[in-house]
């Protein structure tokens, strides 16, 4: 028993060590944004507190300004259907027509798509109404999980994805990470700062905006996975290279 245990253990760090720092972190941030969804819910809807909400809205009152007001107006434009699904288009378009890559082609629209429709389904299941102290004017429909913050997390994220992906230099990897995740974050301050979602739409909206994410990456891979080795040699795409094979060509060249 002891040696059963012993072997298992080993096995599994021996997995985790084949593992590249990418994917640890991918799985910790799943991880953490699972959790972190979960204690909101049960910190809105379960415990029925406010606090935290409340003491955001104090905060961010002392930075209301004519100026600041117009910056947070830009950076929600940012989250909105009227620039995301332009942006979602032209994304497509691009890998469609320029970058010629099939899978990205699909990987836009399906996930711009689903977390558009998880981001309603879950306004209705929750049920919460918006803040009745907008800054500017009252905005309509309901307010947990916030869209903005889902559908940017989803949107720039991808981007983050994409970029990372294929951007060799790891400064400008890094630095194009850094600079669309402040974009998620300004988007997500703004619906705040306008007083048009509470706090904890926002991050209850980033969190499950990566949680989807990733889901939807995994499975769209899984498929593009299959799809090369199994269905794309039926229809005359040819015998597609698996790893091994790969291997073995490298170490015979």
């Amino acid at each position: 028993m002891y040696r059963q245990a012993k072997n298992t253990w080993k096995k599994f760090w021996a997995s985790l060590a084949l593992l590249s720092v990418d994917v640890i972190v991918i799985l910790a941030l799943f991880l953490v944004s699972l959790i972190a969804f979960v204690w909101i819910a049960k910190y809105v809807f379960l415990d029925d507190k406010t606090a935290f909400d409340d003491a955001a809205f104090d905060f961010l009152n002392n930075w209301v300004s004519n100026v600041n007001t117009d910056v947070m107006n830009g950076f929600t434009l940012l989250g909105k259907v009227q620039f995301l699904i332009p942006a979602n288009l032209l994304l497509t378009a691009w890998f469609l027509f320029v970058r010629k890559h099939k899978w990205y082609t699909i990987k836009v629209p399906v996930i711009g798509l689903s977390s558009g429709l998880v981001m309603v389904g879950l306004k209705h299941l929750f049920g919460r109404e918006r803040p009745l102290i907008p800054l500017l004017e009252p905005v309509g429909g309901l307010s947990f999980p916030s869209g903005h913050a889902l559908c940017s997390m989803t949107f720039f994220g991808l981007l983050i994805y994409f970029t990372w992906k294929r951007i060799k230099n790891v400064y400008w990897r890094v630095a194009v990470a850094a600079l669309l995740s402040f974009i998620i974050f300004m988007i997500g301050l703004s619906r705040v700062y306008l007083r048009v979602h509470h706090a904890s739409d926002v991050l209850a909206g980033f969190a499950l905006g990566i949680i989807w994410l990733v889901i939807s990456l995994k499975l769209l891979k899984r498929i593009e996975t299959y799809s090369m080795r199994k269905v794309a040699p039926k229809v005359g795409y040819g015998n597609v290279p698996t790893v091994q094979s790969s291997v073995e060509a490298s170490a015979a060249s």
